[in-house]
């Protein structure tokens, strides 16, 4: 019986091991000056911005408090956790290594999400009487600032050269 090759994917074991070619580091810096990074605070920061500002909209459409604090904790549903998760991943424990920064992104990822899960449980022990419709809307709001912090990302602009 002939041998069989499996294959895993569009290439076989042979041909990925040629195709990879690591990176220089000048092609390295090279890429990361073509994909700039979004620093994490500046995100948290844009998501408190906007947790405020929808918590005074809130305010100024109902003319409620409650609304007002409805929408506000919302925000710090978001906003909190996304916080302690950031102030985790920038501990020199997390960037010792490839595999202890995957163990700290999973772990930290599972604080934020238990934190903003247990925040929601406690809302209306904490908001009285609450208003579930502008803390939803608010912690909605607040989660898209992830999606126009990847739009926001600009390539660095090109330095001209005189000649």
């Amino acid at each position: 019986m002939p041998e069989r090759r499996v294959r895993s994917g569009a290439w076989d074991d042979q041909e990925h091991e040629a195709a990879f070619q690591p990176l220089t580091r000048a092609e390295v810096q090279a890429l990361r000056e073509r994909q700039p990074q979004v620093p994490v605070w500046w995100v948290v920061a844009a998501q408190a911005a906007v947790g405020g500002v929808v918590a005074l909209l809130a305010w100024a459409w109902s003319g409620e408090r409650v609304v007002f604090a409805s929408a506000l904790y919302g925000a710090a549903v978001v906003v909190l956790p996304g916080a302690l998760m950031a102030r985790g991943m920038s501990s020199r424990i997390s960037s010792m290594s490839p595999g202890a920064s995957a163990v700290s992104f999973m772990l930290w990822e599972m604080v934020k999400i238990a934190v903003s899960v247990l925040m929601l449980a406690l809302a209306p022990q904490i908001v009285q009487p609450l208003s579930w419709p502008a803390l939803l809307v608010s912690l909605v709001v607040c989660m898209n600032v992830y999606l126009l912090a990847l739009l926001w990302r600009r390539p660095a602009k090109k330095q001209q050269s005189g000649t």
